[in-house]
């Protein structure tokens, strides 16, 4: 398994949004939004199956899966590719929950899935590769949303 680093695990406890990947049954790729992904141990993160379905489905029948993190300011992130193993109930089920009661996640949670990381990579936009800095995209992003703003203000209602 794959320790995670300490930059891995801010942007993991940053971010509010990751996307898993799994392979549904007829093998294609199967990608869904996920809220509530956190570290839960050096090795392992954790999502809580909300309302994922046919998630939870694909890795009842095939463990592996992919969760990208990227912060979308900078263009940075993660890729971590690991085995899941779903939990309905224990001891562990209950601290999960209690940990997600804690980050005011209290709605009804079907499984708790953990992800063992058997693989981290870094995900960097192709603009760095031009020389751009973090800081100058960030500037970037934050530029492109205030020209967004204010022409959604200007536009008449429909």
């Amino acid at each position: 398994m794959v320790q995670l680093t300490p930059a891995m695990r801010a942007l993991v406890d940053r971010q509010r949004l990751a996307f898993v990947a799994t392979v549904d049954p007829d093998g294609t790729p199967h990608v869904a939004p996920q809220g509530t992904l956190a570290v839960w141990t050096d090795a392992t993160l954790v999502f809580a199956d909300v309302a994922s379905p046919g998630t939870v489905r694909n890795l009842l029948e095939n463990p592996v899966c992919e969760i990208s993190v990227v912060d979308p300011w900078a263009r940075k992130g993660y890729r971590f590719r690991g085995r899941a193993r779903l939990l309905v109930l224990g001891p562990t089920f209950d601290r999960l929950l209690d940990f997600y009661r804690r980050r005011h996640v209290d709605v009804p949670v079907h499984h708790m899935v953990l992800v063992d990381v058997e693989e981290a990579s870094p995900v960097v936009s192709p603009v760095y590769e031009f020389g751009w800095s973090e800081p100058q995209v960030r500037e970037r992003w934050r530029a492109y949303w205030r020209r967004e703003s204010a022409r959604k203000r200007r536009r008449p209602p429909s």
